[in-house]
């Protein structure tokens, strides 16, 4: 296979030769350009009518000769478009120059005026055309694309030039998220950006990626979260703050789980978990009626109406429900475990209760939920960073948003009493020295902003990925991320 893309490349190079034979550029600066094809397909029937010369500029996606007559399709990326060219109705140079040089992939420049053919296409006859960037390499076969999924990914400009269904995932996550910001800009929320460098990576259970900065000589650390930032704002008196962006943590590969990843974390002052479901059921809807023009999803075979309410359910209630487990909370340590290994859950050395409550929902609970669901009632060693409920103390005021299957919302009643706050993370602490890595370390930093006085809030974390991938009816996470993590090419 080389060998031949190493002849078709030769062969290429061969005509930028003849080109710079002829004084003609391969790649010039500028180009003539004076309307794109979407503009085109809008005003066709003025621009015909008026037999008004245009210029497009795009790539060639296809080449058919009849004799005499050339056709070819052109896309500028904002629409593909046909050309014609007549051997008796141009520069009988510039007609054979086109035959001899241009191959599909590559970009030109074509004037002329439009016209409708005998099978009713709208076409453009051309009469002059300029070369603006030779492709050296074959594209792919536009029937078949790129068969290897790796490859896929790790050429995604071949991915979405030669898939239009790819394309179009993008363009639908781009709108999502343009959305999303418009909805909480108009909720006077305030966007910010905090340290993706961060000395401790706090807010969130994850172990990090680490680095080095040279010049200070210290150690750095990819953020897991930016909440522990974005709720010190809330102490500075910015009332409801967001930010969309990148976060990293250094875990493994799965359909749902990319090292590096998007999200949407908000925080509101004065605002609590109960509210935030409210608010969110509302955001949701709203965006995605306005990004496919329904209330309704296919994911999977299955309908997701976000026209209805969403559900609510209890985390120990699932899994009594979905398990068979009777009263999962009233189990001892050891009685836990013993359930988990007759499901066939591996328990690692010095597991807390929570992270097994956690193994049994993944395995048995979370994959049934397939309409969006608030799960709430998590126990305290579930977060260090949510309040306690007041009523049920032994319970936190934290919920998860479910959707087919994916935990999409992650949110709290924000714990804002400084001396509980460094209880959790000497609590914390204590468990990262049994060996948990994931466990949050103790930001003296945090508490003592907390310590100046931080309102009651409420704040949300969520997956843009895996709202894209329910939107797109896809089931791998790098399928809806433009550039995902991959190993080396060996």
């Amino acid at each position: 296979m080389s060998s031949f893309l190493d002849e078709v490349r030769d062969e290429r190079i061969k005509k930028i030769d003849i080109l710079k034979k002829d004084g003609i550029k391969s790649y010039p600066v500028s180009n003539n350009r004076d309307v794109s094809v979407a503009s085109v397909l809008e005003k066709f029937d003025e621009l015909s009518e008026s037999q008004k010369k245009v210029t497009l500029a795009g790539r060639i996606m296809a080449l058919r000769g009849q004799g005499g007559l050339l056709f070819f399709n052109l896309d500028d990326g904002t629409g593909k478009f046909q050309g014609l060219l007549k051997k008796d109705d141009m520069d009988e140079i510039l007609f054979s120059s086109f035959i001899e040089i241009v191959d599909i992939g590559d970009f030109v420049e074509v004037s002329g005026t439009l016209f409708v053919t005998k099978r009713g296409e709208k076409s453009l006859k051309v009469e002059g055309w300029h070369m603006l960037s030779k492709c050296l390499r074959p594209l792919p076969d536009k029937w078949n694309g790129l068969q290897d999924i790796e490859e896929r990914f790790r050429k995604r400009y071949l991915d979405i030039l030669m898939s239009e269904e790819v394309k179009q995932r993008f363009v639908l996550r781009s709108k999502f998220v343009a959305l999303l910001r418009r909805y909480l800009d108009s909720e006077e929320f305030l966007e910010v950006e905090t340290p993706i460098l961060q000395t401790i990576a706090g807010g969130a259970t994850a172990k990090p990626f680490q680095t080095h900065h040279q010049a200070l000589d210290m150690a750095l650390f990819l953020r897991i979260a930016p909440e522990l930032y974005l709720k010190e704002l809330l102490v500075a008196g910015m009332p409801k703050v967001y930010e969309i962006g990148r976060l990293f943590r250094n875990e493994g590969i799965d359909v749902t789980h990319n090292p590096e990843f998007t999200t949407v974390e908000f925080y509101e002052a004065y605002a609590e978990a109960s509210k935030h479901m409210a608010f969110l059921e509302k955001m949701i809807r709203s965006i995605i009626l306005e990004v496919t023009g329904s209330t309704t999803v296919l994911f999977d075979e299955n309908e997701i109406d976000f026209g209805k309410s969403f559900e609510v359910a209890s985390f120990f209630d699932l899994i009594e429900k979905y398990s068979g487990i009777k009263e999962p909370l009233k189990l001892s340590y050891e009685e836990l475990i013993e359930e988990a290994k007759k499901l066939k859950i591996e328990i690692k050395k010095g597991e807390g209760s929570e992270k097994i409550y956690d193994a049994i929902y993944k395995k048995c609970v979370r994959g049934k939920l397939i309409q969006p669901t608030f799960i709430k009632d998590y126990t305290v060693a579930f977060s260090p960073l949510a309040k306690k409920q007041e009523l049920h103390p032994e319970f936190i005021e934290r919920y998860q948003l479910v959707i087919a299957g994916f935990e999409v919302v992650n949110g709290f009643s924000e714990l804002n009493d400084p001396l509980d706050q460094r209880e959790r993370f000497i609590d914390q602490e204590s468990k990262r020295g049994e060996g948990d890595e994931e466990a949050q370390p103790k930001d003296e930093e945090y508490i003592e902003a907390m310590e100046y006085g931080m309102p009651p809030a409420g704040g949300v974390g969520m997956s843009i990925d895996r709202m894209i991938m329910i939107l797109t009816n896809t089931k791998n996470i790098r399928e809806v991320i433009l550039f995902p993590t991959l190993r080396p090419r060996q």
